[in-house]
Order: structure tokens, then C-alpha cells, then sequence
């Protein structure tokens, strides 16, 4: 397909939101009427029907007129349908994967997406701050953040909005509070306290931990947090008890305090910019949770291998 020209030729806008509208609906579905996306795209009729043509001619999507029941869908091609939509690939962003249930998500993300024969690019950041920055910026389509990280952003750019959302412990099983010194119960007076501020989830953990308590924040990479904590050169953190299981670090940790922030922060979600037409709708109706879910605990569980 020439598709380029036939977009010049042919309203080619309209048939674009059409496709973006179509790539999340499936056989037998219903389509609104011509006068309902004419008032939508804010366009002619004649224009959505050229538009609606054009995607039958070209098999991308099969429609059957049934009366006074409305409009169905009788077939849809996704392939073709997607050189409809100008999206090109499909750029999401993640945490490293250095924890099991990160590796789940980033496996159960690609898997399903690679099915959906969906051109599709899975890219890895360390810092919630920066690849909510990328999503801003129109550098990526989607990222994954935890819950807290997303309200927070949210707060600050009504522009962003959360695609999906996973169970509570599928992006962290817990954070804890971690301690230098073994004889440590709780944050204390004058203690030097490590904090990645590029990670929106640590830095307001940490915080909440600190409250009315006068501590030196040393502000840290989190990769660089457990060697400093090792060394004794900063006296606690929180970090993810999922990587002190799993890397067997010898610290002692305790629980933190802040149980209400600390469910949101286990939690993962997708995050989109609004202004993105149709990523929202297609990440919702390609993306289950429960799939996601299943792919996730299986990695976990170590009955299937990391794939990303």
C-alpha cells in the first residue's frame, strides 16, 4: 500500500483516528454511525465515509450494514489495520529489570505485544522522574511506573493518565527500611539517610520515614545505595526487599511506617499522555491484566525463562 499518497488523496486523517479506533475492537462488534465519528473527528460525513472506503478496499476491515441494528464488524486484519493507525513502533519504558517481578512484567509485556504482531520496542531506565520526562516529552508511548509514582506525576501534569493498573506486589513485593549498623531499630537524630531523588517512589518513601525527624539526606544513584550502606558512609535507606531476598544482602531491615503510601508503590501501572490518540485505548484492549499476571508469576516461579 502506498500509503502516504493515499493519505493526501484521500482525508487521510480521519481514516487514521478510524484505524486507531478499530484496532481496539474486535469481530462482531457494533461501530458507532457516520454522524457520531463525523461529530467526533469534527469532520464532514462525506469524509468519514471516504474514510470507512478506503479501509474496506484496502481488507483491512470487513463491515456488514444490518438495518436499524447498526453497523458490525464482520473482520478485521491487524496488520493492515496498523499501517492505517501512523503510530510506527509502539516505544515503552521500564525499570531495570534487576528483580524477578520486574523481569516478569518486562516478559509479559513484550510476550503479549510480539503476539499482536504489533511493531514493538520495550526500553529499560533507571528512575520513575526520568521516564515520566521521556513520556512528557514524546520520547516513549507508554511507561511503567508503580501507582505512586503515577498519582504523583499526575498531580504535577494533568495531561498524563494511567492505561492500566496491575494488583498491589506486581511491581515491588516491599519496600524496608535498611540499616548500616545492626544495633539500628529505627531513624535516628543526625543519621545520614541515602535518597535517589530521580526515583519518585524512593524519595517519597524516604520522606515519610524522615517526617519531624532531623536527618542529613545524602542524595545517591539507588544503584550506589547498598555499597554505601555496606561501607557504613551513609547509616540507612529504604530499598526493595524483593533484591535484598534475592541478591542475599547481609543488612538488617525492618518495615517502614508508611503503610498507606507503601500499597500504592507496590503497585504497577501503565502510564500515557493523554494527547497520545488511541495508545490509551489500544495498551487497555491488547494488555490484560490477567495475563500480565500469570506471565509475571510463572517468571517469578521459574517455570518459564526471562524474555525481553
Amino acid at each position: 500500500m502506498d500509503f502516504k499518497n493515499r493519505v493526501l488523496q484521500k482525508n487521510g486523517i480521519t481514516a487514521i483516528k478510524l484505524a486507531r479506533e478499530f484496532m481496539t475492537c474486535n469481530i462482531g462488534d457494533r461501530i458507532s454511525t457516520v454522524a457520531d465519528y463525523s461529530s467526533k473527528f469534527a469532520t464532514a460525513r462525506g469524509t468519514v465515509q471516504t474514510a470507512l472506503k478506503l479501509l474496506q478496499e484496502s481488507r483491512a476491515i470487513t463491515l456488514e450494514a444490518r438495518g436499524h441494528q447498526g453497523t458490525f464488524i464482520v473482520d478485521i486484519d491487524y496488520v493492515a489495520l496498523w499501517e492505517f493507525t501512523d503510530f510506527g513502533t509502539i516505544m515503552g519504558v521500564m525499570p531495570l529489570p534487576y528483580s524477578k517481578l520486574y523481569e516478569g512484567l518486562a516478559t509479559a509485556i513484550y510476550k503479549i505485544m510480539n503476539d499482536k504482531n504489533i511493531p514493538f520496542s520495550l526500553a529499560y531506565m533507571r528512575g520513575a522522574a526520568n521516564r515520566v520526562k521521556a513520556l512528557e516529552n514524546g520520547r516513549y508511548d507508554f511507561i511503567v511506573v508503580s501507582k505512586l509514582a503515577a498519582l504523583n506525576s499526575i498531580k504535577n501534569n494533568d495531561n498524563l493518565s494511567i492505561a492500566l493498573e496491575f494488583s498491589p506486589y506486581s511491581y515491588v513485593s516491599e519496600h524496608t527500611l535498611v540499616f548500616s549498623n545492626p544495633s539500628y531499630k529505627t531513624i535516628e537524630t543526625n543519621m545520614k539517610i541515602g535518597i535517589d531523588i530521580d526515583s519518585i517512589d524512593h524519595s517519597e518513601l524516604t520522606y515519610y520515614e524522615c517526617k519531624n525527624k532531623e536527618v542529613n539526606f545524602i542524595k545517591l544513584s539507588y544503584n550506589q545505595i547498598i555499597t554505601k550502606l555496606m561501607s557504613g558512609e551513609i547509616d540507612a535507606a529504604v530499598w526493595n526487599l524483593d533484591e535484598l531476598i534475592e541478591r542475599k544482602i547481609p543488612l538488617k531491615y525492618v518495615p517502614l511506617k508508611a503503610s498507606s503510601l507503601e500499597e500504592v508503590a507496590t503497585q504497577a501501572v501503565i502510564l500515557v499522555n493523554k494527547n497520545s490518540y488511541g495508545i490509551n485505548n489500544l495498551l487497555s484492549e491488547f494488555i490484560k491484566k490477567e495475563q500480565v499476571e500469570i506471565y509475571q508469576k510463572s517468571v517469578v516461579s521459574g517455570e518459564i525463562i526471562p524474555n525481553y
